[in-house]
């Protein structure tokens, strides 16, 4: 029975060692991450005519944009290939983070609807923006140079008894450089520009009236 209990002593040792390791050293966690929590004060809405109200459709993004990784390219090896960080995460896919982003940013200004929401008989039919999402990632440059790059574009038609009437389409391109050379750095430059974009989309839209 002793010689039992003096085998099996150095394997409960061995275990609780390696237990005492994993408490010490606990495995990376996935970070979340989104765009912040939006403005804290509402805007005052700008003097002269009231604009147009909007309807703002889902956006639409090709299936390699359509997750919530955190994507990234490296330019100076293969720009071509879109990369995954490990350990981030989107808390949305991008085009629902961008879509409430930027219903947060034109909804200041003017009326923000949903597809299929009505208006009073004697109200102006809405705008329709559709934006396509193309490109929404970290682009490195050099190993320690990056920035966050947002393509999208937006077509904007008005509804009516005859069918939609195509009114123009804009391609929004927007870079920001980022602070840092990793996840936390890519995120921080893209949300920046989705707000340069939402500021660009917004200036567009005043050329606009009912």
């Amino acid at each position: 029975m002793k010689n039992a209990m003096q085998r099996v002593t150095p394997v409960l040792f061995l275990i609780l060692a390696l237990s005492g390791c994993a408490l010490q050293n606990p495995a990376p966690r996935v970070v979340i991450y989104d765009f912040g929590p939006g403005p804290l004060s509402s805007a005052a809405p700008t003097p002269g005519k009231t604009p147009p109200a909007l309807v703002l459709e889902m956006l639409e993004a090709p299936a390699a944009l359509d997750s919530t990784a955190v994507l990234y390219r490296l330019a100076y090896a293969d720009s071509q290939q879109l990369r995954p960080y490990a350990l981030a995460r989107w808390s949305m896919t991008p085009t629902q983070l961008l879509r409430q982003h930027f219903r947060q940013q034109l909804g200041q200004q003017r009326a923000l609807l949903n597809p299929g929401d009505s208006t009073g008989p004697n109200a102006a039919k809405p705008l329709l923006l559709q934006l396509e999402l193309e490109e929404f990632s970290q682009l490195f440059e050099s190993a320690d140079k990056s920035s966050g790059l947002l393509r999208l574009r937006a077509t904007l038609t008005r509804p009516g008894t005859k069918g939609s009437q195509w009114l123009a389409q804009r391609s929004v391109v927007v870079q920001r450089s980022a602070s840092t050379a990793d996840a936390p750095g890519g995120v921080r430059a893209l949300t920046a520009a989705a707000d340069a974009a939402a500021h660009e989309i917004e200036l567009w839209l005043k050329d606009f009236a009912p």
